[in-house]
C-alpha cells in the first residue's frame, strides 16, 4: 500500500476536504495524517473519509494539534521526560490521536518515542561532515564520544519510555490499533539503533512494530552510527512500513525520491505489499517534483 503525508500539504489548507482532495489527485487512495492537522482541519477530514474520497493508511502522532497549536509538533510533550505533567500531557494527547485514528478508520498510529537529556552532538558532526572531514580523526573521536555517551545517558529514558508505553499499549490493543515505533534523526533520540531489536523483544506484541524512516536512516548511516541494510535486517520481521523521502549529503531531508543519495534498490528486498509505504515529502517540494520523486520510487520498488 502506497499512501501520501499530509505533512506536504495541511499548512496552506484551511479545510480539510480540499487538503486530502490534492492528495487523492495525485493518485494516492489512502493519505497518511500527520503531526501538523490543525482542529479547524478535523471536519473536512472526517467529510472526506465519509465520502468515501480518501482512506487513511496511518496518523501521526500527535494528530490532531493540542488545542492552541497551530504547527507540526511531534515532540511536543514527550513520552521519556522526567517532567511529570509533560508525560501526562503526552499520554492524553496520545489517547487523542488513537480515538481519531479510529474514527477515520487507520490502523496504524506512529509514535516518536522520547529522547535524553545529551549535548548536540548531531550539528557539530554534520557540519564537519559539511567540511568532507568524515574521515579524520577529529571526527572519529567526536563520533566515538557521543556513541559512549548515548550508552551512558541513555538509561533514565529508556526507563520512562517504557513506563509509558506499558500506560498507552493495552489502550491501542482495545482500539485494534499498531504502534509504528520510529527510527529518528537526532543523535539524543530513543530508542538508539543498537536498542530497537530489544525493545522489540521487551514489547512482543502483534500491537507494537517498528517504523523505519528512510531518510533518519540514511542520516545516522552518513554520521556514521549505522548501516542501513545491516540495521534492518534483523528487524524486518516486524516492520510495519516506510517513511520515504530522499536525503541531500550530509543531512538535508524530505527530499523527493530520486533526488538525493538512497540507494532504493537496496531496501527493495525488505519490502512487501503488505508494508504501509507513505511518500513523506516537505511542504516546498513543488508538486511536478513531488511527481516524478513518486514515480522515480515506484519504478524500483514496483507499483504496489
Amino acid at each position: 500500500m502506497y499512501s501520501f503525508s499530509t505533512c506536504w500539504n495541511s499548512a496552506r489548507h484551511i479545510d480539510g476536504r480540499p487538503m486530502l482532495r490534492e492528495i487523492r489527485e495525485l493518485g494516492f487512495e489512502y493519505a497518511e495524517l500527520s503531526h501538523g492537522i490543525r482542529l479547524s482541519l478535523v471536519p473536512g477530514i472526517l467529510d472526506a473519509v465519509q465520502a468515501g474520497e480518501i482512506k487513511i493508511s496511518t496518523l501521526h502522532n500527535f494528530c490532531p494539534l493540542p488545542l492552541g497549536v497551530d504547527k507540526p509538533a511531534p515532540n511536543l510533550y514527550e513520552f521519556s521526560t522526567e517532567r511529570g505533567r509533560d508525560r501526562e500531557l503526552a499520554i492524553k494527547h496520545t489517547l487523542k490521536t488513537f480515538d481519531f485514528a479510529v474514527r477515520v478508520k487507520a490502523p496504524l498510529v506512529v509514535l516518536h518515542l522520547g529522547r535524553m537529556e545529551l549535548k548536540d552532538y548531531g550539528g557539530k558532526l554534520e557540519e564537519m561532515l559539511e567540511r568532507g572531514e568524515r574521515e579524520t580523526p577529529k571526527y572519529q573521536k567526536l563520533l566515538a564520544e557521543a556513541a559512549a555517551k548515548r550508552e551512558a545517558c541513555k538509561k533514565g529514558a529508556m526507563k520512562r519510555l517504557y513506563e509509558t508505553l506499558k500506560i498507552i499499549l493495552p489502550e491501542a490493543e482495545k482500539r485494534g490499533l499498531v504502534l509504528g515505533c520510529e527510527n529518528r534523526e537526532a543523535v539524543q533520540e530513543i530508542p538508539i539503533e543498537s536498542d530497537f531489536e530489544n525493545f522489540l523483544r521487551d514489547f512482543d506484541s502483534p500491537h507494537i512494530a517498528y517504523w523505519h524512516d528512510c531518510g533518519h536512516g540514511q542520516i545516522k548511516e552518513n554520521l556514521g552510527f549505522i548501516r542501513v541494510a545491516e540495521h534492518l535486517e534483523p528487524l524486518a520481521s516486524r516492520l510495519a512500513g516506510f517513511h520515504i523521502h530522499d536525503v541531500q549529503y550530509p543531512a538535508r531531508d524530505h527530499c523527493p525520491p530520486g533526488s538525493g543519495m538512497i540507494d532504493y534498490a537496496a531496501l527493495k528486498p525488505l519490502v512487501t505489499r503488505e508494508h504501509i509505504k507513505v511518500f513523506e515529502l516537505s511542504p516546498k517540494v513543488p508538486v511536478e517534483d513531488a511527481k516524478r520523486g513518486i514515480a522515480h520510487l515506484k519504478s524500483i520498488w514496483g507499483e504496489e
